[in-house]
């Protein structure tokens, strides 16, 4: 009898693993109200990007300080989420044809140091 018990028991916990990984596997979560990458950090927008044009305008030293959320090399656009084609050739995550940027200023997950500067950058929010 403990052994049967000890199999349901270690067949129920496994079943319920699969259900632990991330929704869908996007490229971002949902933390406090605004999206995360996969490092936990937060995600930002940029006003100066024109929503939907496929293109990002944070380029060079701007991106440096800005680094794009970065698209693995086998992802595929899902819903929600677009790949734009960055100047420099790789590939960057968009929302809502919004492209997504972390802040290399923030430190740690949950960091929201870049929200409102220069009046451009925003979290941006499911």
């Amino acid at each position: 009898m403990k052994i049967l018990s000890a199999s349901i028991l270690a067949a129920a916990l496994l079943a319920g693993c699969g259900s632990m990984s991330p929704a869908a596997d996007t490229p971002t979560r949902t933390s406090d109200g605004v999206l995360i990458g996969p490092s936990g950090m937060t995600l930002y927008t940029f006003d100066r990007d024109a929503a939907g044009s496929g293109k990002s305008a944070c380029n060079g030293p701007c991106a440096t300080n800005w680094p794009p959320l970065s698209v693995a090399d086998n992802a595929k656009p899902m819903g929600a989420y677009t790949i734009i084609v960055r100047d420099d050739g790789k590939k960057q995550w968009a929302y809502k044809g919004s492209p997504l940027y972390y802040w290399s200023k923030d430190t740690k997950a949950g960091d929201k140091t870049g929200d409102g500067f220069n009046g451009v950058w925003k979290v941006a929010r499911p």
